[in-house]
């Protein structure tokens, strides 16, 4: 099942995609796809109705799609998550995950545009498949009881600010959380849908050059052992958001690469997710 929101920015209707591809609007059902929609989701009496026609059918054609889930509460970020990111990067195997927060006002669609920020010099991209959650989590024993929690994985592009990042006196949220950093979408797809969460391919292209492609396979600490991990921390609540890391092939990975500019395409994709595309604008 995949879920997503369909309209201007402040004014998103959420939907559903039916096995055929078709729209259906979810209004008459929920206002939004939030942490509440989330918490009480019967997938099977949904996926009822859509087989039964008892819902309107939504055209897509010319219409912009939306972050997949409304403004989440936080949004948690697992940093040198693969071992060849680790490395480009010159940094340890971590022990642990590392962890840092992400404003939740950076999520924007998953085609919108990401702006450059005023005084950035080395704006950068990062492909990663975040994790939705749809059951408050705290304190999670195993892998079972996180994957209960889980309501659905989507594509996230963790757009960071490197000077911001790594020269201005420390914290790395100096970095992450400027505006449009964190274009997401267009699907929250179900865990029924995607299976296996430690075996989907990650893209990211600028400008027509395949930049980075990784797969899910290749993580330091698994989706399920992350989300475990983080509430051991904090209580996740249903619509937060989980970015599990990046791999390889960064700018700051590549000497010699130029970092975005304004004008500049980033177009990613995740196997089985959808796809993104953003054009770089300027702040």
């Amino acid at each position: 099942m995949k879920f997503l929101r369909v309209g201007p920015p402040g004014a998103e209707r959420p939907a559903v995609l039916g096995p055929d591809g078709t729209a259906y609007d979810l209004t008459g059902l929920t206002p939004e796809l939030d942490g509440a929609f989330l918490a009480r989701l019967d997938r099977a009496e949904l996926a009822a109705a859509v087989a039964g026609g008892t819902l309107p059918v939504l055209d897509l054609a010319g219409q912009r799609i939306g972050s997949p889930v409304a403004r989440p509460g936080k949004v948690v970020c697992v940093g040198l998550n693969y071992r060849d990111h680790a490395a480009e990067a010159g940094a340890a195997i971590p022990a642990e995950p590392v962890l840092f927060l992400k404003a939740s006002n950076t999520v924007v669609g998953p085609d919108d545009e990401v702006l450059v920020p005023r005084g950035a010099t080395k704006t950068d991209y990062e492909v990663e498949l975040a994790v939705v959650i749809g059951r408050t989590a705290r304190y999670l024993e195993n892998e079972q009881q996180a994957a209960e929690c889980i309501a659905g994985y989507t594509v996230s592009n963790d757009v960071t600010e490197r000077a911001f990042q790594l020269e201005r006196g420390g914290q790395w949220d100096k970095g992450k959380c400027c505006e449009t950093f964190n274009p997401l979408g267009p699907y929250l797809v179900t865990p029924d849908e995607v299976g296996d969460p430690q075996g989907l391919e990650l893209k990211l292209w600028v400008n027509g050059e395949l930049r980075q492609h990784g797969s899910t396979a290749e993580m330091i600490f698994p989706v399920l052992t992350v989300v475990s991990y983080i509430s051991q921390f904090m209580v996740l609540e249903p619509g937060d958001v989980i970015s599990t890391g990046t791999p390889a092939g960064v700018t700051m990975g590549r000497p010699g690469t130029p970092f975005l500019q304004p004008g500049d395409v980033m177009e990613l994709e995740i196997g089985g997710l959808g796809r993104q595309r953003q054009v770089l604008g300027k702040a």
